[in-house]
């Protein structure tokens, strides 16, 4: 899960008019799923990645397993596994 999220910034409860964090991009994702393995204690090739879009690619490079949800042709030409006709609960199903 990445929890880097961007939020408006307030400053002494007023808007600043500045948007505070980070913008999540390929890199990010592809930094934070190996950082998210190692605080639960887990090998990223024991994980799973999802995505949709270009920018998921290198984030599901990382991962043990890559799945392509509803997404690109590039993407799921890549990914290990595609779900193109059912909802996320079709990712349980395979467990």
């Amino acid at each position: 899960m990445i929890s880097r999220k961007r939020s408006i910034e307030f400053v002494d409860g007023k808007l600043t008019g500045k948007v505070a964090g980070e913008i999540v991009n390929a890199d990010v994702k592809a930094r934070t799923l190996p950082e998210t393995c190692a605080r639960l204690g887990i090998d990223p090739q024991r994980s799973i990645a999802m995505g949709d879009g270009s920018n998921d690619l290198k984030m599901m490079a990382e991962a043990g397993l890559s799945v392509a949800f509803r997404a690109k042709p590039v993407v799921r030409e890549t990914a290990g596994l595609a779900l193109n006709f059912v909802g996320l609960d079709g990712l349980l199903r395979l467990f």
